[in-house]
């Protein structure tokens, strides 16, 4: 994928188009949509937390944008948006992210997430699932793709990770969106790709578990391996977890003989060991690498 040069705020949201009449308008439109994504990314949730983030960096905000009459309030955040073409002002935001997409680099993960109080039972919709690509050490999301369904993840995956610049990044992505094809795009974009694995892959899943139960039980005496363990403490919390990697190629060939999984190298175990109250609870997750 070409690397895209990145473009000023101002220059992208300049194509939107203002609904609101002239008579009308105390703030520039441009004004309105930056202090927004700006309060969003700092994880304002609601307009009267926009307003509250802009009041709080104003100073900061009156050194690149005109704020004729400071900023604006909740009611005006809420009303400007109301009116917007929701797709004129989602193309806007994806050029921007696919501009700086290119100098993101670490781990992006793929997550879906159902955002509560989205349904609507008197007209019969169903709450909305969202699916979003997070960069990890940017802590910014890159894109965002809306669904009806759970289910639609695997249809929305590809679609989200084709708007993103995806070389010298490791894709993460939970056992949903973990499909050969999704496997492959990450690859043929020069990304890297860490796919969480369960029953649901079938004979994949059950060799990958039954590799290292075995290599497990004999310490893996006869199974090169790679081995970290970390310890968290927090709030009376204890976590302690334990990664192996195996990759061996006699094994990965074993595991995958029709080389279904692009570049297949490792197959991952994370054993999670929580400690609370004095009750101890333990999670085995597998990974495809």
């Amino acid at each position: 994928m070409e690397e895209k040069t990145p473009c000023s705020l101002q220059e992208i949201f300049a194509v939107i188009e203002d609904p609101r009449i002239d008579r009308s308008k105390q703030h520039s439109l441009q004004d309105i949509l930056i202090l927004a994504l700006c309060a969003t990314i700092a994880g304002a949730d609601g307009w009267v937390e926009v307003e509250e983030f802009g009041k709080s960096k104003q100073s900061w905000f009156e050194t690149f944008l005109a704020l004729p009459h400071g900023i604006p309030s909740h009611d005006t955040f809420g009303r400007v948006f109301a009116m917007l073409d929701p797709k004129e002002l989602e193309s806007s935001f994806l050029e921007w992210v696919q501009g700086i997409s290119g100098t993101i680099k670490g781990v992006i993960a793929i997550d879906g997430k159902t955002l509560r109080r989205s349904h609507d039972r008197g007209e019969g919709k169903k709450a909305l699932h969202m699916v979003s690509a997070w960069a990890c050490e940017a802590r910014l999301v890159l894109g965002q793709l809306a669904t009806e369904e759970k289910s639609n993840e695997i249809t929305a995956i590809p679609r989200l990770l084709h708007q993103l610049e995806l070389s010298g990044c490791i894709v993460t992505i939970d056992a949903m969106g973990t499909q050969t094809a999704i496997a492959a795009q990450i690859r043929e974009a020069g990304g890297d790709y860490a796919l969480a694995l369960k029953e649901n892959q079938g004979n994949m899943y059950e060799g990958v578990v039954e590799t290292f139960a075995m290599a497990l039980k004999d310490q893996f005496t006869q199974t090169q391996h790679a081995e970290v363990r970390t310890i968290e403490k927090d709030h009376g919390r204890m976590e302690i977890r334990q990664y192996w990697l195996i990759s061996e190629p006699e094994i990965l060939a074993f595991l995958d003989p029709n080389r279904r999984w692009r570049d297949l190298q490792a197959i991952g175990m994370v054993r999670s060991e929580r400690r609370l109250d004095g009750k101890t609870s333990l999670e085995d997750r597998y990974f495809l690498l």
